[in-house]
């Protein structure tokens, strides 16, 4: 092959000792992916290419090197019809980070003996389009990052992490995040919902929150629903419902960084995420994963 010798596609590595010939050869953003692929699991193309790439065409060249030296794993997401590729931790991605969630379903699970193994647990779990739709909303807020100077998200956790670090009030959010724009920052809790949990169950994970909000943050609890009649529904059942803990709804194809939320406490009115009540909390040893805004250091 003639050529800048830089662009000539890698030899599959067959040893760990070849994969790790290959660590240099990972960028900052590279890095960033795998990363992510260790906490949460698994992205689409698209969602990668959003967050991270100038172009879709940018993302799949790279993916493709990404997964031809093990870096990624790679497979057909047929739960669509559309084709593309949904990409997991693979040998390489596993030496940069040994230390990753390994089962959506059970974090209790045995470690998995191979990256392969993880990934057939990502594959067969019933949470995955779960896992791609909580995802998607702080890959979008990532990706509003890349055009709006004053935005941030400076804390993405799933749902594992988050469920340990705020074991002592038995949530279990699907994420959280911390998110800065318009000069302010705000905190927020998760719930993606897909409309196939009775309303009662839904509402019934409030009750942590409100456990939460006594001696640590108070962050808005974002409801995030497949459409408007599953919205109506659930602020009609939160209309009059005093929570310690701010209580937003809003939808899936709404762009989660604008005006998509709407408090249960102030229905008739649309807020911006950066818009939405939030307190960190005191600071004291009961919250101690308080955030700190690295510009008050």
């Amino acid at each position: 092959m003639s050529g800048d010798p830089s662009r000539r596609v890698p030899r599959r590595p067959s040893s760990k000792t070849d994969r790790l010939s290959y660590l240099r050869r990972l960028t900052l953003r590279d890095r960033q992916l795998l990363a992510w692929l260790a906490e949460h699991y698994v992205l689409s193309t698209a969602q990668i290419a959003a967050a991270l790439f100038p172009s879709p065409r940018s993302a799949r060249l790279r993916l493709a090197t990404l997964y031809r030296i093990d870096a990624v794993h790679r497979f057909v997401d047929v739960t669509t019809g559309d084709g593309q590729h949904l990409h997991t931790l693979g040998p390489l991605g596993v030496l940069v980070h040994p230390t990753t969630y390994t089962d959506p379903e059970r974090p209790d699970a045995r470690p998995p003996r191979t990256s392969i193994e993880r990934t057939e647990r990502i594959i067969g779990s019933p949470r995955l389009r779960h896992l791609l739709g909580t995802n998607q909303l702080f890959i979008d807020l990532h990706a509003h990052t890349r055009t709006d100077p004053t935005a941030r998200l400076r804390r993405w956790w799933s749902e594992q992490h988050a469920t340990a670090a705020y074991a002592l009030a038995g949530i279990r959010p699907d994420g959280h995040g911390i998110w800065t724009a318009a000069g302010r920052t705000i905190g927020f809790f998760l719930e993606h919902d897909n409309g196939t949990e009775p309303l009662r169950t839904v509402l019934g994970k409030l009750r942590g929150y409100e456990r939460l909000a006594e001696f640590g943050p108070r962050y808005p609890v974002l409801l995030r629903v497949p459409n408007r009649r599953r919205e109506a529904h659930l602020l009609d059942a939160l209309a009059g419902v005093d929570t310690v803990m701010p209580v937003a709804t809003g939808l899936h194809d709404e762009h989660p960084a604008g005006p998509a939320w709407t408090l249960a406490a102030e229905p008739d009115h649309r807020r911006w995420l950066h818009e939405l009540p939030s307190d960190h909390g005191p600071r004291t040893a009961t919250n101690p994963h308080r955030y700190t805004d690295p510009d008050d250091l």
